[in-house]
């Protein structure tokens, strides 16, 4: 006999493996000088302004792993979230790379362009990793309710049957 969780149930299960407590608002985090920033426009980004308003996903990559959930990325493009109510966000731990950090920022700015509704972010110094928790040289995603807090979390790729887990967590969110 097959058991299938529901959505809650599931999340609670992830939950637990992770260090983004679900249902809780984690602290903030400023990136912003020798920490990283916007690639748009080099300012500031605080998760706490960021996230809060809309409902909102971070992919948070190294450079090596910036294609590792292409699925899920493109899933929620086909998904077609209101600008008013959904925000996706690329963090890119750009310490988590040989590479040099200009390369990785060229490389970002190009993106931003190529991909104008995402808003790319540095993270220079590995700070959520630090600071969330996060897997180091690797790709999380991470949504978040409007009122910032963690939904859904999942380090390393995602199955099918997370991305449709996402979609649906982002949905009864909006």
């Amino acid at each position: 006999m097959k058991v299938r969780l529901g959505l809650a149930a599931l999340l609670l299960q992830t939950s637990l493996v992770f260090s983004l407590p679900l249902g809780q608002v984690p602290q903030n985090i400023d990136l912003s000088g020798t920490r990283g920033g916007l690639v748009k426009g080099d300012g500031a980004w605080s998760s706490q302004a960021a996230l809060q308003g809309k409902v909102s996903v971070v992919f948070y990559v190294a450079p090596a792993e910036k294609d590792t959930n292409a699925a899920a990325s493109a899933a929620l493009k086909e998904a077609e979230f209101s600008e008013e109510q959904f925000q996706s966000y690329a963090i890119v731990n750009m310490a988590a790379s040989w590479w040099p950090n200009s390369l990785i920022a060229s490389k970002l700015v190009e993106s931003q362009k190529e991909f104008p509704r995402t808003i790319y972010v540095k993270d220079a110094q590995s700070v959520l990793v630090k600071e969330w928790q996060l897997r180091d040289k690797a790709s999380d995603i991470v949504a978040f309710d409007r009122t910032g807090k963690v939904i859904f979390h999942v380090d390393g790729k995602l199955t099918d049957d997370q991305i449709h887990q996402l979609l649906a967590a982002v949905r009864s969110a909006l």
